[in-house]
């Protein structure tokens, strides 16, 4: 069961994606679990992922597919959001940093823009 931590990080987490939502496809809004797709359709008949946050056993993770599928996005990032991250565009945390998640909002706010410069959105 999520400690009261994880949910108030979860929310505060949630509001970065829900900014972007009505220019996005909300696929799934449950306690624990915001998930966005754009409206593109790729190659595999499925909908481009955009960026969810989810509540885990150990830590809230925040997905932003945008650093994944264009890297350089990540450059310049500060050290402490690096170690947050587990894999390529996840980023995982216990409780809420209001510093790293400005800086989280700034990098989804410049994913969104480079979503939509490539006509993903």
């Amino acid at each position: 069961m999520p400690t009261d931590d994880f949910q108030t990080t979860f929310q505060a987490l949630k509001s970065i994606l829900e900014r972007y939502a009505p220019h996005l496809k909300v696929v799934s809004d449950k306690p624990g679990n915001y998930y966005l797709d754009t409206h593109r359709i790729l190659k595999n008949e499925k909908p481009m992922f955009f960026g969810a946050v989810h509540t885990g056993k150990a830590y809230v993770s925040f997905h932003l597919m945008p650093v994944y599928a264009f890297p350089e996005l990540l450059e310049g990032i500060s050290p402490d959001l690096k170690k947050r991250m587990q894999g390529k565009s996840c980023f995982n945390f216990t409780s809420v940093d209001q510093r790293l998640f400005k800086e989280l909002a700034k990098l989804t706010k410049v994913g969104f823009a480079r979503y939509k410069a490539e006509k993903f959105v």
